[in-house]
């Protein structure tokens, strides 16, 4: 599982229109699901996530999460994480998930972390306008694979 994510003052996501999700203070985050992976991989993001110290504390060192500083996280579905640019322009996605391994995985991370905090998302499969504001810039990287 790959996680792109991002410190934002604000975020949103639209599709056809409609706004499906937005946050202020918090985590944009992209998530990709792999054809392998499990639960493991799921709470292996999910712990991350939480626990991240990417937010300023009063001496402006980054040291506090998302939980501690009260913000919300917008989790999107992105496929394209695992996009396989190795041969030619065009990317491979042999290790992405099929959209009915990926979604459940996608749901119960959601899941996961709203019982922790806000979570507001996009719509699993659908095309996505992203809008955001990023704090820093801020960004990071999570793979499940790099433990």
């Amino acid at each position: 599982m790959r996680a792109l994510v991002q410190r934002v003052s604000h975020a949103s996501v639209t599709v056809e229109g409609n706004v499906s999700g937005a946050i202020s203070t918090g985590l944009l985050v992209f998530i990709g699901i792999a054809r392998e992976d499990t639960e493991h991989d799921r709470d292996f993001v999910a712990r991350k996530l939480l626990g991240l110290r990417i937010f300023e504390d009063e001496a402006g060192r980054m040291n506090r999460s998302v939980r501690d500083v009260n913000g919300a996280i917008l989790l999107v579905s992105q496929f394209t994480l695992y996009g396989d640019l190795r041969r030619g322009l065009r990317p491979g996605f042999e290790r992405a998930a099929p959209p009915e391994h990926a979604e459940p995985v996608y749901l119960s991370l959601r899941d996961m972390l709203r019982a922790e905090v806000p979570v507001e998302t996009g719509v699993f499969g659908a095309h996505m306008d992203v809008a955001l504001h990023n704090d820093g810039p801020a960004t990071f990287w999570i793979d499940s694979r790099d433990r």
